[in-house]
């Protein structure tokens, strides 16, 4: 786990410096502000209630920089990321980059990634490896390993994803969306079906957010 975090930490240090080199050229800097009716994510429940949400984005040519924050009633996660992507001729797109979860208060501890995918037309897939610090007080003998596997379908405003877990971690789920844009806002509703691993339940959502160029 420590190889992995320093390894992480290394990367997203090198990715802050890349990119605040190329933010000396041209670039695009974007924010977004949002809420959800319920903050599920990877077919796990965050939170029962609205959750509010604000995200900050830099963009040059493949490279990306970001940070999203969301509360999560016990605190707020915030979130790290950063990668580089680009397409070939063919269409086909890929990309890698690196996700570090993290937690204020209680709620949980980090969650560190390394994140590969690909897409072609309407179908997208991605493998996430990461490590977990473990449960808050007891860290050391519960940290572990984890890999996230989905595979998704994506056509007229319409999303379908299939998520699947592995190691350390077990699990699945369905994830059914539409989402699009009304008055400069979008809009989303989106179904889960999680398997017993997980929730064991379905849930339905509903989202609202406004992206601003900066």
């Amino acid at each position: 786990m420590k190889t992995l975090n320093r390894t992480l930490m290394s990367s997203a240090i090198l990715l802050t410096y890349g990119v605040s080199q190329l933010a000396l050229a041209e670039g695009s800097l974007s924010a977004k502000v949002g809420y959800v009716s319920e903050y599920h994510y990877r077919g796990i429940q965050q939170t029962g209630s609205g959750s509010a949400n604000v995200g900050l984005d830099y963009e040059n040519g493949g490279f990306s920089l970001g940070t999203w924050v969301a509360d999560v009633a016990d605190g707020l996660e915030v979130d790290l990321y950063g990668g580089y992507g680009f397409e070939l001729d063919n269409g086909l797109s890929l990309g890698v980059g690196v996700t570090s979860y993290q937690y204020t208060g209680d709620f949980d501890s980090a969650y560190n990634e390394i994140n590969l995918n690909a897409g072609f037309g309407m179908f997208s897939v991605s493998y996430n490896q990461g490590k977990w610090d473990g449960l808050v007080g007891d860290k050391a003998a519960t940290e572990g390993d984890y890999s996230f596997t989905t595979v998704s379908l994506e056509k007229n405003g319409f999303t379908a994803t299939v998520g699947i877990y592995g190691q350390d971690f077990a699990g699945e789920y369905l994830e059914v969306a539409y989402g699009t844009e009304v008055g400069g806002f979008d809009l989303g509703v989106g179904v889960i079906f999680s398997g017993s691993d997980l929730d064991d339940d379905e849930a339905m959502y509903f989202s609202l957010s406004k992206s601003f160029d900066l």
